[in-house]
């Protein structure tokens, strides 16, 4: 098997992924439009009372967002159907080298352990990796690109209140990359004390269990709770932070806002605009966020997939 996990999944799905590639590039792109729209209907058609414009710019709103939710529901379908394929390669690749006779000499629980592991992996390891293939590079490709279009477009419509948001968004720049690094460790060490569990009970079906391996079997779960209490900590204290500095944001565009249109220095729609467009700029980061922190547990897995399938022997 290759090496990384971005080299398997080139080498399995790179047709799909650069026709994923592209869709997200035509998503993005149009992302600006409902935002457009809406600084329209409000700033050009309601202070006309014009009733027919109204009309017209409501459809095509009700049309670009009907379009782009048809074009992110076969995107995502799609995404699902490379994930898949992906996980039964996976599986298929790691039965039929698991499932070769054991080198001599190999018994009890070493075998046990080996056992254990093909079962955590064709069961549950390779689900993740898996799903992570089919967003691998239109994830990041499509929620980085909706971040750049749209702050572009928040610039273009008034710098001051864009600068303002960008200001506000940044803190996130920060504790963000280190309470996601912790949480990636957990996930880790998760990983491996899974497996470890896994080994266990093959071990205790095959022989008796003694007062020790009970023992051990109790600590090792015990350890999964522990670790996974701690990444609920971090990954919902993270959550809550990047909540209040979004709200923290809307307020700053409502203050600063509010007051340069009270000063004739901007209109209304543009404000609403604004408070649409960091809402768009919130969810693509949050999605960034959950990413990254989907593509560390996916390489870590993988590699552990890849040197356990590498280790097993090829049954000639």
């Amino acid at each position: 098997m290759p090496r990384t996990l971005y080299g398997y999944l080139w080498r399995l799905t790179r047709r799909h992924q650069i026709v994923l590639s592209v869709i997200s590039v035509v998503v993005f792109l149009t992302s600006m439009a409902p935002l457009e729209l809406q600084r329209r209907i409000v700033n050009d058609v309601i202070g006309d009372r014009d009733a027919r414009t109204l009309g017209l710019l409501c459809a095509a709103y009700a049309g670009v967002a009907l379009a782009m939710g048809a074009i992110k529901l076969g995107l995502n379908v799609y995404r699902g159907y490379v994930g898949e394929t992906a996980t039964l390669d996976l599986r298929r690749q790691v039965h039929a080298r698991m499932a070769a006779p054991p080198t001599a000499g190999v018994q009890g629980p070493e075998c046990a352990e080996t056992t254990g592991a093909e079962i955590a992996m064709v069961i549950a390891e390779v689900e993740p990796v898996g799903g992570f293939v089919g967003i691998s590079i239109s994830e990041p490709l499509l929620q980085g690109g909706i971040l750049v279009t749209v702050f572009g477009y928040m610039v273009y419509l008034q710098p001051w209140m864009a600068l303002t948001s960008i200001l506000l968004f940044t803190p996130q720049l920060v504790f963000v990359p280190l309470m996601q690094r912790e949480i990636n460790r957990r996930a880790a060490r998760r990983i491996r004390v899974v497996r470890e569990v896994s080994g266990h009970l093959v071990e205790e079906a095959r022989h008796e269990s003694n007062d020790d391996g009970r023992g051990r079997f109790l600590r090792r779960i015990a350890e999964v709770f522990a670790i996974n209490m701690q990444i609920f900590r971090w990954k919902f204290s993270m959550n809550f932070l990047m909540n209040g500095t979004y709200h923290i944001g809307v307020m700053a565009i409502l203050l600063v806002g509010g007051g340069l249109v009270i000063e004739g220095r901007t209109e209304i729609g543009t404000v609403v605009a604004f408070i649409s467009g960091l809402a768009q700029l919130n969810d693509p980061w949050g999605d960034l966020v959950n990413y990254f922190r989907e593509s560390t547990t996916a390489q870590v897995k993988y590699r552990l997939i890849a040197d356990a399938v590498d280790r097993a022997p090829d049954g000639d």
